[in-house]
């Protein structure tokens, strides 16, 4: 469990390190993008015949980023819109 926040915490950096322009993430929201980016990488690499999902190998971490960078796309997109569309 530990050394999954930990591959969690490491991927979502990378992906922040990445992904141009600056992110407004915490390392809270970092860790959680992150996670959900290895879990989903996982799954893409376990559909692809390449492993578990729990496994480390290089087409999970590399589907992990990638997945991390959409999501931290997605993360921002959803903040900026709030940013500039506040609710009534």
């Amino acid at each position: 469990m530990i050394g999954f926040i930990v591959a969690g915490l490491i991927i979502g950096a990378l992906a922040r390190l990445i992904k141009p322009g600056k992110q407004r993430l915490g390392l809270l929201a970092t860790l959680i993008l992150g996670l959900v980016g290895s879990v989903i990488g996982g799954t893409i690499a376990n559909l692809l015949g390449t492993g578990d999902i729990w496994e480390l190998n290089v087409l999970g971490f590399v589907m992990a980023v990638i997945a991390s960078i959409l999501l931290i796309g997605i993360a921002e997109g959803i903040a900026q819109n709030r940013r500039h569309h506040p609710a009534h």
